[in-house]
């Protein structure tokens, strides 16, 4: 039994499976049912090669401990197998920061404008026709 990945945030996807070591066929029979506590999660085939896969999502945090059951058929016997899977809260984006904020692209973009101070000098001297045209 395994949980991929170990630890995840809420509502995140964890493939869970577990292997069924048999000599003989472990296709027959209910298959393996998978429990988050006592919880029941669902019941999936298990394939030629004796593995069984289910997807889980937690809506709370903490730890689960998830148990493979495996239900055994005419050449197999039942057994189980568990894990721990630690589910933590989704982070909380960071608050406002003084500035200007943009989103752009999923993520944040800020930026700040200090004392913005322009000096414009201009000074244009002027001739008369009077002044232009003296000999």
């Amino acid at each position: 039994m395994t949980a991929s990945p170990q630890s995840t945030e809420v509502n995140a996807p964890v493939q869970l499976a577990a292997t069924v070591d048999c000599p003989s066929d472990p296709t027959g029979g209910l298959g393996v049912t998978f429990f988050d506590g006592g919880d029941l999660l669902d019941t999936v085939p298990v394939n030629a090669n004796g593995q069984a896969t289910y997807t889980a999502t937690f809506t709370t945090t903490g730890a689960h401990t998830i148990t493979a059951a495996y239900n055994g058929n005419g050449d197999c016997d039942a057994s189980n197998s568990t894990t721990t899977v630690q589910v933590t809260a989704v982070p909380t984006p960071p608050g406002p920061t003084p500035g200007f904020c943009l989103l752009a692209c999923g993520g944040l973009i800020n930026f700040n404008v200090g004392d913005i101070t322009t000096t414009i000098n201009t000074s244009h001297t002027y001739k008369s026709h009077s002044q232009r045209y003296q000999r």
